[in-house]
């Protein structure tokens, strides 16, 4: 909410210094829309699964979407190494996801319970790849500083609701305040240095890079919250961040 409000003037000040034309602001809104559904979906993802387990799933899908569209749509050519990224991401999701227990369990409908939070995540990663993809085009009209805040607004706009109906704002503000402080300049921050990079680099080299978190969100996962399954989330999450490193480094 801080940043939001910090950058508003930045936002209004451009956009009235150089209007944009009617399909740019149309691109705008898809980026607030999407923003907003994503944060939605974090949220809801984050309540349902393992930190350990969704986070490399919600990363690496988007980092595993973006080169297959781009083979698909656009005309791109994947190396060896990048098909091999691929295979590594596709071995290290379906392993961590537990697709075999999902069947197991069926019969007493828990396997459907433990498909939830699998497939909430794959709904982030996707939501991540229509964003980036809407961004890479909104910086073709708008800095990097102002198109950080038109996706705070939508980021915020997707929490306000489910936050108000809480009725807990003032009570975790009090217990958290700094915890709070810390994610409100990280999460914004670390969007506007991948918008500077995206304004300068292709997407589809940047697009994996990002994701180098996905390793340390596992291992924070299970040495911080202590769950479950660590060895086998850990190998997982290395599997996929070697298959992200194959595609962003020898695309």
């Amino acid at each position: 909410m801080i940043p939001t409000v910090l950058l508003l003037p930045v936002l209004v000040m451009e956009l009235s210094r150089e209007p944009l034309t009617m399909p740019a602001y149309m691109l705008l809104i898809v980026s607030m829309g999407l923003q907003a559904l994503y944060s939605w979906l974090l949220s809801r993802t984050y309540e349902l699964g393992d930190l350990s387990q969704i986070y490399p799933i919600m990363r690496g899908t988007s980092t595993l979407l973006v080169p297959l569209i781009g083979v698909a749509f656009l005309g791109e050519k994947l190396s060896v190494y990048g098909w091999m990224g691929i295979a590594c991401m596709i071995v290290g999701f379906t392993i961590l996801s537990g697709v075999g227990n999902w069947r197991h369990a069926s019969g007493s409908g828990a396997g459907v319970q433990g498909a939830k939070p699998i497939l909430m995540a794959l709904c982030v990663g996707l939501c991540t790849t229509s964003y980036v993809f809407v961004d890479k085009l909104n910086l073709q009209h708008i800095s990097p500083l102002a198109l950080l805040e038109v996706t705070n607004i939508g980021f915020v706009a997707g929490l306000t609701p489910a936050l108000l109906a809480s009725g807990g704002l003032r009570r975790e503000w009090k217990l958290n305040r700094s915890t709070i402080m810390l994610g409100a300049l990280l999460n914004p921050g670390s969007y506007l240095l991948f918008l500077f990079a995206l304004e300068q680099a292709p997407m589809a080299r940047l697009g994996p890079l990002r994701e180098v978190g996905t390793v340390f969100a596992a291992f924070l996962g299970i040495w911080l919250l202590k769950e479950q399954q660590g060895m086998k989330r850990i190998l997982c999450s290395i599997v996929i961040f070697g298959g992200i490193l194959l595609i962003g480094m020898w695309w």
